[in-house]
């Protein structure tokens, strides 16, 4: 039998993303953000959540635009500094050597050494409560070569993204590789009539 938790936030896992912005001076600025995904498939649109007093909630808003920079394990100190101090008082490109290049499709700087950007222009910002969600437009997305497979698609394997726990909070890789989605529900379908989606 279940026990019951009551209303915690413990979806799991959640991802590490790092999102770009300028300020109203044209400074880039990087936050680490867990609470957000994929969201619609046409337009292809990205949602993140943030609270008002994030400085990159008000450079959204003023930019309308951003950019989320997948970091690798190789970059989990990057990452969770970024998380940890505030633009409002941080250079925190500076601080971690990281390189903002300007987006060419959106008003938004991504992380040139992270291995993916997607560059993204706000469509929607949607009040929630202690939190906004930011949904935005995927107008282009940035790879590095050497995560592409021979069809132009970028692997996570090759990637090796950060991933998050918010019911321990703390961070951990991918695991192995289990098979090809929409693969392994296929014997199902051998006993039972049904319509594939």
């Amino acid at each position: 039998m279940k026990k019951s938790l009551g209303t915690k936030l413990f979806a799991m896992p959640s991802p590490v993303w790092v999102v770009g912005s300028y300020d109203a001076n044209d400074q880039p600025n990087i936050m680490t953000v867990a609470w957000g995904g994929i969201c619609c498939s046409a337009p292809p649109c990205i949602a993140i959540s943030l609270r008002k007093s994030r400085l990159t909630y008000t450079n959204i808003l003023q930019q309308k635009a951003f950019t989320i920079n997948i970091p690798t394990v190789q970059h989990i100190a990057e990452a969770d500094y970024i998380g940890l101090v505030s633009g409002k008082n941080t250079d925190k490109f500076g601080v971690t050597g990281l390189t903002p290049i300007r987006s060419d499709n959106v008003n938004a700087p991504y992380v040139n050494e992270f291995p993916l950007a997607f560059e993204c222009k706000l469509l929607h910002a949607i009040e929630m409560g202690a939190h906004t969600q930011f949904i935005g437009q995927i107008l282009g997305v940035k790879a590095d070569e050497e995560i592409l497979d021979s069809n132009g698609t970028p692997m996570a394997s090759m990637i090796n993204p950060l991933i998050s726990s918010a019911s321990d909070r703390s961070y951990y890789a991918f695991g192995e590789y289990l098979g090809q989605a929409y693969s392994h529900g296929l014997a199902f379908l051998d006993n039972h009539e049904g319509e594939l989606n």
